[in-house]
């Protein structure tokens, strides 16, 4: 038969330290004490304030370097912002404001007001999207859009979906236009230019709104584009006009 402890024994045995259980001993003594920063021990609190407190150097607190990153929240240029890097360049500009025009119909009602070559801007993508190319032609140009993969020599072509236009060239369908290269800031963009366009010597173009025209002269908008680091490749994509 076991032996079955009163109440006054239990008491006892709880109250004096050498008749505890030793096994509580063994178990306390191989718990950590967090209770002290010892080095390369640090409690979960400690670690989430690690995690969440800033640190001058661009790194965390645990000497991890910073991870850097694109600022995707970053405002495209405005049209504004557009006329105030052409000041800056020097450069004059004549803008006509207008009704939204999306396509290039609707942009011929205005033709008589608007002097100068009006244009046609086409942004193709590959189908790996490692070759996003701008095409500036003549609005009247009659480009070979199944063949024109081989003469620049990559994959076929097509147009880049309304996302990769706002992603790389910040304007929303209908406002596509070279002047939009200037947030094209990672030079994603190739800019191809019709042989035949640059032999007028003003050009057309949106001011990255297709609520308005900006006239320029051809030899402003190449020095232009320089500065945005966008140098155009000049290729003969269409006979000059009034050929046959």
């Amino acid at each position: 038969m076991g032996f079955e402890p009163t109440t006054p024994t239990l008491a006892r045995l709880c109250s004096t330290p050498e008749l505890r259980p030793l096994f509580r001993k063994a178990r306390l003594a191989r718990r950590p004490d967090l209770s002290r920063n010892a080095p390369g021990i640090a409690t979960k609190t400690e670690t989430a304030v690690r995690r969440l407190r800033p640190c001058p150097h661009g790194g965390d607190r645990l000497g991890h370097a910073a991870i850097p990153i694109r600022d995707t929240q970053q405002m495209p240029a405005t049209k504004e912002d557009l006329f105030a890097r052409l000041a800056d360049l020097g450069i004059k500009t004549v803008t006509a404001e207008h009704p939204p025009l999306f396509t290039v119909e609707q942009s011929q009602a205005l033709r008589g007001r608007i002097a100068g070559a009006h244009t046609k801007n086409l942004l193709l993508r590959d189908k790996k999207k490692e070759r996003i190319i701008l095409i500036v032609a003549q609005e009247e140009a009659a480009i070979d859009l199944k063949r024109f993969h081989t003469i620049i020599g990559c994959g076929r072509l097509s147009f880049a979906s309304p996302e990769l236009l706002v992603e790389t060239l910040g304007v929303p369908p209908g406002s596509v236009t070279p002047f939009a290269l200037i947030n094209d800031a990672e030079h994603r963009v190739e800019l191809i230019i019709d042989e035949a366009l640059l032999s007028h010597d003003t050009l057309n173009f949106h001011p990255l709104t297709n609520e308005a025209t900006t006239t320029i002269a051809r030899d402003d908008f190449l020095r232009f584009l320089n500065a945005c680091g966008h140098p155009p490749r000049v290729m003969a994509l269409s006979p000059p006009a009034g050929d046959g």
